[in-house]
């Protein structure tokens, strides 16, 4: 079986839907191919920012009962503190929770709705490559149990496929093993708790009593879904992404005794196993677009070394991606198409290459618990350094103009080299 389209997609997670509304949205064929079929899970902290919500409002997603949150909380050193999520112009002042379950079904569903047509429990097993040029023309996929081959063919192909970006490598694109690499494990529990309306984020994991014990790399988090359940993770990360060598179960358990008793975390209210995956981060699979072949979200390493939220990045890449092949798609010669597709690397590069070359800095520093304890000991009392930091880490300041805070990240942003 063969099919054609304007332009394929290989992935049905955040990036792959923001993908294609925006090319169904402007009038072109668009094909998705997903893996496993929906409603699925995956492994994430559920938490969505300010910069994220203002995708989806861009998007026109409909976020109506889905939990809002204002802030987060953090604990560290000894202290406690709340940092409202930071007034931007261009950005809402809320955050959202919603679980990966429920947030990749509503994308998809949405970009159904635009005009995309799905198809699932397709795997890809194998890009078609023009013999001569070596350009991309589409996959090979096999549908299901019934293992059946279908050819699809497309002008132009996303790949969407999170962190392993298998039809990447297999087009020669691997990722810098010098680039930040982060890695999450959580859990879901029932907690009276499930309606707090800060994110909270703990950022000392100790192995024994608090501040008589050692410290143990990463940090935690615990963020309301509003339906009787919270997101409670951890993380870690390797600034040059070698494997930690973490026991991120013991790490788990140990943190499990020392979380404040009123979320009522205990092993009974437990609803599934603690389950992991990779952050890939600050670009670390490149070039993003090459021969016919897009990278946008986790494929193209786009999770943010500052804070491991790479939801907002998805969508904000699938948005310029499909700007770009909007525009190649109008061009009547190649050269014309192709320097249209340029423009989407660059402008990644433009608006969020320096952001994350100081968050390789940042990951640097913070993966060593002794200076992440320095750090919050010293930092969290001060308010203006925080509400400095809120801005910096969940990115929520204005690139165009704001206050001095703003116009100080964005200077640091723009004298760094380009990730």
């Amino acid at each position: 079986m063969e099919e054609r389209c304007d332009v394929l997609i290989v992935g049905a997670g955040p990036a792959g839907s923001a993908t294609a509304h925006y090319l169904a949205t402007a009038g072109l064929d668009v094909v998705v191919l997903e893996k496993a079929t929906f409603p699925r899970d995956k492994v994430c902290g559920d938490g969505l920012t300010p910069r994220a919500v203002g995708e989806l409002v861009r998007m026109g997603v409909d976020t109506r009962g889905w939990a809002r949150n204002h802030g987060l909380r953090t604990y560290g050193g000894g202290h406690c503190i709340e940092v409202p999520w930071p007034e931007v112009a261009s950005l809402p002042s809320y955050g959202l929770a919603r679980s990966r379950r429920d947030l990749d079904h509503a994308l998809i569903r949405h970009a159904v709705h635009s005009g995309a047509l799905l198809h699932e429990n397709m795997t890809v097993t194998a890009p078609l490559v023009h013999e001569r040029t070596g350009r991309i023309t589409g996959v090979v996929a096999r549908h299901g149990a019934s293992r059946e081959l279908h050819h699809f063919r497309a002008r132009w192909v996303v790949d969407a496929g999170g962190v392993s970006a298998r039809l990447a490598t297999a087009m020669g694109r691997h990722k810098d093993v010098k680039r930040p690499m982060g890695v999450a494990h959580r859990a879901y529990f029932r907690s009276p708790r499930s309606v707090d309306t800060m994110m909270e984020s703990h950022l000392e994991l100790w192995e024994g009593r608090p501040h008589e014990s050692a410290l143990m790399p990463g940090y935690g988090w615990i963020f309301a879904l509003g339906d009787g359940v919270v997101n409670v993770g951890l993380g870690s990360l390797s600034s040059n992404a070698k494997p930690t060598g973490l026991d991120y179960r013991k790490m788990f358990e140990v943190w499990m005794r020392n979380v404040p008793e009123e979320w009522e975390l205990a092993a009974d209210n437990r609803m599934a196993p603690l389950r992991g995956a990779a952050l890939p981060m600050a670009f670390n699979r490149k070039p993003h677009y090459r021969d016919g072949l897009l990278l946008v979200g986790d494929a193209g390493g786009m999770v943010s070394p500052f804070n491991g939220e790479g939801i907002a990045y998805a969508l904000q890449s699938g948005r310029l991606a499909a700007d770009a092949i909007v525009q190649a798609h109008s061009r009547p010669t190649v050269i014309a198409q192709e320097r249209a597709l340029e423009q989407y690397p660059a402008q990644l590069s433009a608006e969020l290459g320096g952001y994350y070359s100081l968050g390789r800095v940042f990951a640097a520093l913070i993966e060593r618990p002794q200076i992440m304890h320095l750090c919050v000991t010293y930092g969290l009392p001060r308010p203006t350094l925080m509400r400095l930091v809120m801005k910096l880490l969940s990115d929520c300041y204005d690139r165009q103009g704001g206050d001095w805070m703003d116009r100080l990240i964005a200077t640091f942003a723009k004298a760094v080299p380009k990730a």
